[in-house]
């Protein structure tokens, strides 16, 4: 696949996009950007959802860890089905009826301004270190497949990935995203069930032929119940799912950005259950795809790239199938990483304008509008420049390293709305940013030697549990005597 096509492709895709975002975001006010003016249909955000929760991670990094985790990943899939569940009918209705802007203002009516600003903060790194994960995924493949071959820098491949989500997102927000997104998802499905059907038909399977290959397939295992030291162990993937979809879902401003945007709380309870059910679906088609891509090296005598993060891209672009196979490749890669970077973009702007700044607070319309805007710009560039600096550091599967990084960044975030949620204890709001930031440091050191504490016990996603934990008992330490008045 030539860089030209690759760029005309983008260049296709983006001009229906910019279309939609246009029509959709050319009349939308502050409250337009922040929560689509609560007018969105539940199903229209369903649908929009799916492309945000699966990402370019998912998109490059499920099949390819298909080699040495099989099918384990649906056991956290299942959890975040249940979690979505219990978003939908505990956090949602409290959401409504104090009518948020950003979710981060519960913690300043429930605990004061130190808990409010700690969780605002906790979010702002967590997102721009997901964000930029998952958007230097793409920054790779386009630098493989169009600005290596074009003898281009790094850094401009990063600019021009970054100024695309910018354009798309600065004017409409949420109302725009909600639109966009559903014709991401589109693509993205799209493009997956096609690149299923072109390399099936290649390996010489119909339909029936491919469903028995998977099921019988090694590669195809998905329930690991022999050793709970394993980082496999069903009921370790299963909670640790459940707790970072709560937490990276549930009790972030990206995801809950969309839900609030919805008519009411039951249209947005509607829309969780819904999309958690799809997701179980979708990530089983990209699993379904990784023994697919596996098996096709395999009787072609192909060299697995070592990385399973490259597996996707070297043979989908490899030219080893019909130009379509491309084609659809890099409209499915685009359409996944550029709804969540979009998204994410969005509710940076979101909660550094409304609970950092605290604009619209104190300012007046023209003003938060003016604030909005250069706060946009401001996340753009930070992102940018988070993205150089994880391409020099990166030595892990992309996917691993969001799943990382956000057991202990949203651990604290879950902690918090944990203990506000299922207490009525008040605590010494002014020590809490020093709970939340003692809790990651405990649970890292914890982490490291939990082999030799806990006789070779391994920690996996399941450590966002323990960080909750911790900053749960931290928040014990620091209550008062007076509690919640009901």
């Amino acid at each position: 696949m030539t860089p030209i096509l690759v760029l005309l492709t983008i260049a296709a895709y983006f001009a229906v996009l910019f279309g939609i975002s246009y029509i959709t975001g050319r009349k939308a006010d502050n409250q337009g950007f922040f929560t689509g003016n609560r007018k969105s249909s539940w199903y229209v955000v369903a649908f929009a959802m799916i492309a945000s929760a699966i990402s370019g991670v998912t998109f490059v990094s499920v099949p390819g860890m298909v080699a040495t985790q099989s099918f384990s990943y649906l056991q956290m899939v299942l959890g975040f089905a249940v979690g979505q569940c219990l978003i939908a009918f505990v956090l949602i209705p409290l959401f409504y009826k104090m009518n948020l802007t950003s979710i981060y203002e519960y913690l300043e009516n429930r605990f004061g301004l130190s808990s409010y600003r700690t969780g605002a903060w906790f979010f702002f790194i967590s997102k721009m270190l997901g964000a930029a994960v998952r958007l230097y995924l793409v920054c790779i493949v386009l630098q493989l497949l169009v600005f290596e071959p074009l003898n281009a820098p790094f850094i401009l491949n990063v600019v021009f990935t970054v100024f695309l989500v910018w354009l798309y997102t600065h004017q409409g927000g949420v109302k725009s995203l909600i639109w966009t997104d559903s014709l991401k998802t589109f693509c993205l499905v799209v493009s997956v069930v096609l690149c299923i059907y072109y390399i099936s038909k290649d390996l010489g399977y119909n339909f029936s032929e491919m469903t028995a290959m998977v099921r019988d397939s090694d590669l195809s295992k998905a329930f690991f119940f022999d050793d709970i030291k394993d980082g496999k162990y069903f009921f370790k993937q299963f909670f640790a799912g459940i707790f970072l979809v709560i937490a990276t879902t549930g009790l972030d401003q990206d995801f809950m950005q969309k839900n609030l945007s919805c008519k009411n709380p039951r249209d947005a309870q509607k829309n969780m259950v819904t999309s958690g059910i799809l997701q179980i679906f979708i990530i089983l088609l990209f699993l379904v795809l990784g023994v697919l891509l596996y098996t096709f090296a395999a009787q072609n005598n192909l060299e697995i790239p070592t990385k399973g993060d490259d597996l996707f891209p070297f043979i989908a672009t490899g030219g080893y199938f019909p130009l379509i196979v491309a084609i659809l490749f890099v409209i499915g890669l685009i359409s996944a990483a550029y709804a969540a970077a979009g998204s994410a973009l969005t509710a940076l702007t979101t909660s550094f304008t409304v609970d950092i700044l605290q604009s619209t607070k104190k300012d007046n319309e023209l003003k938060v509008a003016s604030t909005r805007r250069i706060v946009h710009i401001g996340m753009s560039v930070i992102m940018g420049l988070v993205i150089i600096l994880i391409n020099l550091l990166n030595n892990t599967s992309v996917i691993n390293a969001v799943y990382i990084l956000a057991s202990y960044t949203y651990g604290p975030i879950l902690g918090m709305f944990v203990f506000g949620i299922f207490t009525k204890k008040q605590v010494h709001d002014r020590f809490v940013p020093l709970v939340a930031l003692l809790s990651p440091i405990l649970c890292f050191i914890i982490d490291t030697n939990s082999k030799a504490w806990f006789n070779g016990y391994e920690f996996s996603h399941d450590r966002l549990i323990l960080n909750a934990f911790l900053t749960f008992v931290g928040l014990l330490l620091l209550t008062r005597k007076k509690t919640l008045q009901s």
